[in-house]
């Protein structure tokens, strides 16, 4: 039996290496998917708070930018003059809810992730989770996991079996895995500001787990531009050697991450077609997940066998 106590991946460096003449400027991980609120003045309603409706409208346009903004387009995104957003930004700094980040831009902060904790807890995400990762194990025969993540470091909410007598195992629920080295967390990290994931590998560092292990800050990025790219993320034996993982983040309607899902194979069974299937149910319980929270989730790519190439 493969054993593996988390599944998880990343697209291999060859495909990097092809697709990176495409990839995004460095520091924008790529272009956002997530729209920006409607002016403040279009969604305010009689009996709203105008300062917390103003505030909200910044928050919400962060969580659509790539890499955070200047003062003067985050405000003129909101709809407010360039006083009113700076005073209501150091508010949100002192709160922890935005940060201030180099070259005088404002991103997200991290006291967004204990939100997203505690709401997790509220929508119960494995009871919802667990009939589409039901559905990935019949389709693929392969482990599947549902993760979080929880402060910095991937927390196992949900596993399933695989069916094979060959598999991968499926760990125990609450392990918490390292979110450079697996597909479900870098389907996470892919979506979160580029300052939050610095942070993030710099606490928790990148031990090399196997020779094929990302153990430099710079190329993490790179690769999670792909992943964004993608919609997935493609982990070839990074976490443990003899598996191989693809996983997909969950969002909500702001674009923020929610969790992931993944399958994990034994590298002997991944043979292209299988991978593309394996991709194919990850992305579309992804999808589904996200749907529930008005969000999309990532895109079908026709052309993602390529990618495993």
């Amino acid at each position: 039996m493969v054993d593996v106590s988390q599944g998880s991946a990343s697209p291999r460096r060859a495909s990097r290496g092809r697709s990176q003449g495409r990839a995004p400027g460095r520091g924008q991980l790529g272009a956002a998917r997530v729209k920006a609120p409607a002016p403040v003045s279009a969604r305010v309603r009689r009996g709203s708070v105008q300062s917390v409706d103003r505030a909200l409208a910044l928050v919400e346009v962060l969580a659509g930018s790539a890499s955070g903004l200047p003062l003067t387009e985050l405000t003129q995104r909101a709809s407010l003059n360039i006083s009113t957003g700076h005073h209501l930004l150091a508010t949100l700094v002192k709160w922890g809810y935005v940060a201030r980040t180099a070259g005088r831009r404002y991103a997200l902060g991290a006291r967004g992730l204990h939100l997203a904790q505690a709401f997790l807890k509220q929508i119960d995400l494995p009871r919802r989770a667990q009939p589409h990762a039901e559905r990935i194990s019949e389709e693929t025969g392969e482990t599947v996991r549902l993760a979080v993540l929880q402060g910095d470091a991937v927390t196992t909410l949900l596993t399933r079996e695989g069916r094979h007598a060959v598999r991968v195992d499926a760990g125990a629920v609450g392990y918490a895995g390292a979110a450079h080295a697996t597909s479900l967390g870098k389907a996470m990290l892919a979506w979160l500001p580029e300052h939050e994931i610095r942070r993030i590998v710099a606490v928790r560092g990148m031990a090399a787990f196997t020779s094929n292990t990302i153990t430099k800050p710079d190329l993490l990025i790179e690769e999670l531009r792909l992943v964004r790219r993608n919609g997935h993320a493609v982990d070839r034996e990074e976490f443990q050697p003899g598996v191989i993982c693809v996983g997909a983040a969950i969002r909500n309607h702001l674009g923020a991450v929610v969790g992931a899902i993944s399958a994990s194979a034994p590298t002997l069974r991944a043979d292209e077609g299988h991978l593309v299937r394996m991709t194919d149910c990850v992305m579309a319980a992804a999808r589904a997940l996200s749907a529930e929270f008005d969000q999309p989730g990532p895109e079908a790519n026709p052309s993602a066998g390529s990618q495993h190439r």
